[in-house]
């Protein structure tokens, strides 16, 4: 019972270490988020790094003796931006090609973009949707809340990872110590084990 009892504690210990870990890591993101978002804004200003990087490549663009409008790595290297990251300068170039289409989406945007990439990926979403007629929407719409009713009815088994994962969230939300629920589970055990000596003793 002993070793039982230690081992429970070695859990809880484990497991509140791992609460504080994640928590931790939460606001190290919750931080960079913060941080990338304000660098967004100053890059993307009138005088920021992608603003000047897209212009400078759109001059070069529309000075390319090539066909395709493509720029050279010549000329990237003779105006000295070929070190620039090639995903960097494309996306650059692109926002200053849709400039005012990505300046409004901005400003109609509550949570804010943290990279181009971001800003690229929403905008691509967003005239996804438009391009969809509401019809199939609805219908989509329809079919999903089938299936998911459909799914709720049979109904599934929690695991034994649901159950614990149950039991330590219900401890958070109450404020009651994992060990005090892992005690409580052994002493359950210890009392099956003794009624069920007792009923073959009686039989």
């Amino acid at each position: 019972m002993a070793n039982s009892k230690k081992s429970a504690k070695q859990v809880g210990t484990t497991l509140d270490a791992m609460v504080a870990e994640g928590k931790a890591l939460n606001e190290v993101w919750k931080n960079r988020q913060t941080a990338q978002k304000k660098l967004f804004t100053s890059d993307t200003k009138a005088d920021g790094f992608d603003t000047r990087l897209g212009k400078l490549l759109q001059q070069l663009k529309a000075q390319s003796p090539l066909d395709s409008g493509q720029i050279s790595r010549q000329t990237l290297a003779t105006y000295h931006v070929d070190k620039i990251d090639r995903r960097r300068r494309s996306e650059a170039l692109w926002f200053v090609e849709n400039e005012v289409a990505c300046r409004d989406f901005i400003k109609k945007s509550k949570k804010g973009y943290t990279s181009l990439s971001a800003l690229q990926k929403a905008m691509s979403k967003a005239s996804k949707e438009a391009d969809t007629p509401t019809e199939a929407k609805a219908s989509k719409g329809k079919s999903s809340a089938k299936a998911e009713k459909k799914v709720s009815d049979v109904g599934q088994k929690p695991s034994k990872d649901d159950i614990v994962q149950s039991i330590i969230k219900a401890c958070q939300y109450s404020g009651i110590d994992l060990l005090d629920i892992a005690e409580a589970l052994m002493e359950i055990d210890t009392v099956s084990e003794a009624e069920e000596t007792e009923t073959k003793v009686a039989a």
